[in-house]
């Protein structure tokens, strides 16, 4: 299939599928690569799987981007500048989430990480309702961090750092999505992400030279959790607001949990499913108003 056809498919897709089913399939992809990556820290470093993560998706992204970027015409300085904080958020992000998990549960992470987009979604419409959402969310928090301080402050520590860069995905993204480049955006984002935690990720990756599969398993991760992922973020960004897409990803923790239920052998307790409630509770409340067409991504 070409490079053409392929990103023709991909703009069909993510232009006309409810955002509901958009989220549906990112999480999906977002979390089958988790479980992929949780498996690969017995053979390598979790920094050195998110630095491939990001490679692979990055060059999938700038392939698939080919006849975008030819017809675009140049970058402008603010759209350069933009995009480069955006692959590098995300690529701290993967950094900062893979550091974490090695040490907390997988629906745990995403639940305690999931701070950062209600933040973003509750800050964007100052009301008692979204007060009420951010209060919910804090709670939830609190509870899945805090009986954990004295047995993991090292995940915890990462996952918090991953929530703020998560914030900053979502809020950088928006602004990127809006200069209507399809994925190169991305792509060119997380060229310029990997470069920028390639310190942290190249002096473990020895293994992954020496063992072709797990370089050809990191890059699938990265095609599943970024390319697929994060792309579906893109074009779901130009069709809703901020806050609404904050909301909507408060499926990613219910699938995260899900998924390291059926794959992870990793089990909620009753704290985490109460810790959990709480913080999607806030997602519910959380007023989900429109914008005006003109600010759909704004």
């Amino acid at each position: 299939m070409s490079s053409n056809t392929a990103s023709r498919g991909l703009n069909r897709f993510a232009t006309t599928a409810p955002p509901e089913a958009l989220f549906i399939v990112s999480a999906i992809g977002q979390y089958c690569g988790a479980v992929i990556a949780v498996r690969l820290f017995d053979d390598l470093a979790p920094a050195s799987v998110a630095w491939f993560r990001v490679i692979g998706a990055a060059l999938v992204l700038v392939v698939l981007s080919i006849p975008t970027l030819r017809r675009g015409g140049r970058w402008t300085r603010n759209e350069l500048i933009s995009v480069s904080l955006f692959g590098i958020s995300t690529a701290l992000m993967n950094l900062f989430f893979y550091l974490a998990i090695q040490h907390l549960d997988l629906g745990k992470g995403v639940a305690i990480e999931f701070i950062g987009p209600i933040t973003v979604a509750t800050l964007r419409t100052r009301t008692s309702r979204n007060a009420l959402a951010l209060v919910c969310a804090v709670i939830g928090v609190l509870i899945l961090s805090g009986i954990e301080l004295g047995n993991e402050p090292v995940g915890l520590f990462f996952i918090f750092l991953a929530s703020i860069m998560w914030a900053a995905y979502i809020v950088i993204g928006a602004k990127v999505a809006r200069f209507d480049r399809g994925v190169s955006g991305l792509g060119v984002g997380l060229l310029i992400g990997a470069i920028f935690i390639a310190p942290f990720g190249a002096p473990t990756s020895g293994p992954a030279f020496n063992a072709p599969w797990i370089l050809a398993t990191c890059f699938l991760v990265g095609i599943l959790s970024n390319a697929i992922g994060y792309g579906i973020d893109q074009y779901t960004l130009r069709r809703i607001p901020v806050r609404r897409f904050s909301i909507l990803l408060a499926l990613l923790p219910v699938t995260a949990t899900i998924f390291g239920l059926l794959f992870l052998d990793q089990v909620p307790s009753i704290t985490d499913l109460i810790g959990i409630s709480f913080v999607l509770a806030g997602v519910v409340v959380q007023q989900r108003d429109t914008l005006p067409a003109t600010e759909v991504v704004a």
